[in-house]
């Protein structure tokens, strides 16, 4: 297993999750963040319990995770206002806007990883960290820009354990160096233009001063980080790439508790669309996507619900894990960590953005029940309310964020 992050060992001055310095030696456990998105969905049937609070019966879908029950919160009546067009809109799961909607929003489209990520800043290695299973991603940035996936086993692994040799750093620092001076005439030459252009057009320069600033954090990031060295781990990936969709799903996660346990990175999204390759499901004889489209057939069921439980069987043994890591002293990895799972898609097979299969895992929160969100007077509780309420729990200082119109009632 990987070195895990040792108090002990840190140095005498901190940066704390709220990006605060602190000189007493000690220094508080930071906050994580993972969201798991499913591109076509969970059959609605079999993830929403009957009844609420806390005396609900798992449901068929929810029953791999019987153990762990309270450790997570399952949510119904939430969705995102106003958002229709199937898997169209599917990338609106993490920030409750269409990306040509982005405008109409002080923050455009970013997600809710990307959110966190802005307040984790130069703190660990990787601001973020965005993976995906078989398609694209679910994570945006603010300037309305989706975020492109890793999606080989390898190159996860290499950016998070494997060191670049120092010919290819002293490269690398060059280049940070020349694209620094770039952005600098780049942003003398845009702010000279902005006294002469129209309103219009410097609003369009503000988005463009904005980019700049982005691609100059990442550099700053990177030149920061170029000669420390990387973690160290004696987990190894197999030598023969894993060509079943089963086994990369597994791989994933577990990498994914191997950069949360050495502070790599404190934010990961995580797309999961279909297989390329082989299922490695046994009983699964068709693709994914047609058997989401089930027309309540009840054979694409029986096998529908045999990937969607692989789904929640994997979550079940990622929360058992970071359960059993030690993140403090009285806390584990599970209690500093947030896992949102679910989709932007209610029903895949009606094609329909409403009633969001949602559950929230970890992250100190009180769980254990299923809280459902009935309508008020005809207008729903937005999943961004869920949303600002992990934001608020991870640290960051806002009062909205996408659609929300407040916290989420109920949730501490």
């Amino acid at each position: 297993m990987a070195l895990p992050f040792l108090e002990s060992l840190a140095a005498s001055r901190h940066v704390d999750a709220s990006g605060s310095t602190a000189d007493n030696g000690t220094r508080e456990t930071p906050m994580r963040m993972v969201c798991i998105g499913l591109e076509y969905g969970l059959y609605p049937s079999d993830f929403f319990p009957k009844r609420t609070g806390r005396d609900y019966e798992l449901p068929r879908l929810l029953s791999p995770l019987a153990g762990l029950k309270n450790e997570f919160t399952v949510f119904s009546g939430l969705d995102h206002p106003g958002i229709t067009g199937g898997h169209q809109a599917t990338h609106t799961f993490l920030s409750g806007i269409r990306s040509n909607q982005a405008k109409q929003y002080p923050e455009g489209n970013i997600t809710i990883d990307q959110k966190a990520a802005e307040h984790v800043g130069a703190q660990t290695r990787y601001q973020s960290m965005q993976l995906g299973i078989g398609g694209g991603g679910v994570s945006w940035s603010r300037n309305g820009v989706e975020i492109p996936t890793i999606d080989r086993l390898q190159t996860v692994f290499d950016a998070l354990f494997e060191e670049t040799p120092k010919s290819k750093r002293t490269r690398q620092a060059g280049a940070y160096a020349v694209n620094r001076s770039i952005l600098d005439v780049v942003g003398e030459d845009a702010a000279a233009l902005k006294k002469r252009v129209s309103a219009g057009d410097s609003t369009k320069l503000d988005e463009y001063f904005t980019s700049i600033r982005e691609v100059e954090k990442r550099l700053e990031q990177s030149a920061a980080w170029l000669n420390k060295p990387k973690a160290k781990t004696n987990f190894k990936l197999p030598k023969t790439p894993p060509t079943s969709f089963t086994d990369q799903v597994a791989l994933f996660y577990d990498l994914m508790k191997l950069a949360l346990q050495t502070d790599s990175t404190r934010v990961i999204s995580m797309a999961i669309h279909g297989w390329k390759g082989d299922s490695g499901l046994t009983g699964v004889t068709k693709g994914y996507h047609d058997l989401s489209h089930h027309g309540r057939d009840e054979a694409k069921l029986n096998q529908l619900g045999i990937i969607e439980r692989f789904h929640t069987a994997q979550l079940a043994r990622f929360l058992g894990s970071l359960k059993e890591t030690q993140a403090a002293d009285d806390a584990s990895l599970l209690d500093r960590t947030m896992v949102l799972f679910g989709s932007g898609l209610g029903n895949a097979s009606s094609h329909s953005n409403r009633e969001l299969p949602l559950l929230l895992a970890g992250g100190g929160f009180q769980h254990g029940q299923h809280k459902a969100y009935p309508a008020d007077s005809g207008v729903k509780t937005p999943a961004c309310n869920l949303y600002l309420s992990m934001l608020q729990r991870f640290g960051v200082e806002s009062d909205r964020f996408g659609t929300s119109t407040g916290t989420l009632e109920g949730l501490r």
